[in-house]
């Protein structure tokens, strides 16, 4: 991959720490965004990572480009990936959740979760027609990273990697578009299963099901990509009139979307101290604070590890 002096025009590309870009002109102009997460901070979706890949989304969406060699350079293809080689993400920050809870912050719970929907609906929403989307998963992807993973286009994975929503196991649900983002690959009792199990699921499982569109060697991950760009830019007019035909079919509805946010806060300030702990358990293991947990006191068929 080649990096490129770039600016979105709407945006200050130095404004955006969390986030790292590539620009590579020599795989049909693709933009790689890469998600970092320094080690205090967790492999998670902190306050300061959701608003960059939410202003990265919304710029996109809107025909981001770059400047290069004095032309303007469009990006056909964004790709979200992460820095860490373990982790896609370990979804919503539990830590702050928690503390909203202990104190009764309604307010705070609300907006990080509509923040969670808004990085969602830029990812998933079809604002730039011209615009393909791809998620490169190799390592974990679960709860908020497994719906981030499910909003692009198409879903690359390494053999190694493992999906999961573990939020039923303390009592609550994903936050965002998980069951709307699963209803446009599976049927709807199979995404309530997934949402309501705390199963984490293998890369091969979701390649089966159809939520995981390829699963490639792991360490290929980069060059998959790259594969499946050079295949889809030679059809690339028709492929994205099928995908505007499906937008069109099954478009992202942001009223329920909404209204799962409030539906989510609601249950989240009613958790019992029995699940709070269990929460607690897994905000150790976000935080890399804690020894390994395999089959904690979650229950069966959550397998949650830190390594």
């Amino acid at each position: 991959m080649g990096a490129f002096d770039f600016k979105f025009p709407p945006l200050d590309q130095l404004a955006h720490p969390h986030v790292d870009f590539r620009f590579d002109t020599k795989t049909a102009n693709t933009l790689w965004v890469s998600m970092n997460s320094e080690p205090e901070a967790g492999h998670h979706f902190s306050l300061p990572l959701l608003h960059d890949l939410r202003a990265v989304g919304q710029a996109l969406q809107a025909g981001a480009s770059h400047w290069g060699g004095g032309h303007l350079e469009t990006v056909n293809y964004a790709v979200m990936l992460s820095a860490h080689p373990g982790y896609f993400s370990l979804g919503g920050d539990l830590r702050l959740f928690r503390s909203c809870i202990t104190r009764g912050d309604r307010d705070g719970l609300r907006n990080y979760s509509r923040l969670c929907l808004e990085v969602m609906h830029a990812w998933g929403a079809r604002a730039n027609p011209e615009l393909t989307t791809v998620s490169l998963v190799q390592g974990r992807a679960l709860g908020g990273g497994f719906e981030a993973a499910l909003a692009a286009d198409y879903l690359i994975a390494e053999k190694q990697s493992s999906f999961g929503f573990p939020e039923i196991m303390f009592g609550l649900f994903p936050c965002t578009g998980a069951m709307s983002l699963l209803l446009r690959r599976v049927p709807v009792c199979q995404a309530q299963r997934m949402m309501t199990s705390g199963k984490v699921y293998s890369a091969q499982e979701l390649h089966q099901m159809g939520l995981v569109d390829e699963v490639c060697a792991q360490g290929d991950g980069v060059a998959a990509v790259e594969r499946y760009i050079a295949r889809h830019v030679r059809q690339r007019a028709a492929r994205l009139s099928v995908r505007r035909a499906m937008e069109r079919m099954s478009p992202l509805n942001l009223a329920e979307l909404l209204q799962v946010v409030d539906d989510w806060v609601d249950l989240a300030l009613a958790l019992t101290p029995s699940e709070l702990r269990v929460m607690d358990m897994l905000i150790h293991m976000q935080y890399g604070a804690a020894a390994p947990c395999r089959q904690a006191a979650a229950g069966p068929g959550l397998q949650l590890a830190a390594d």
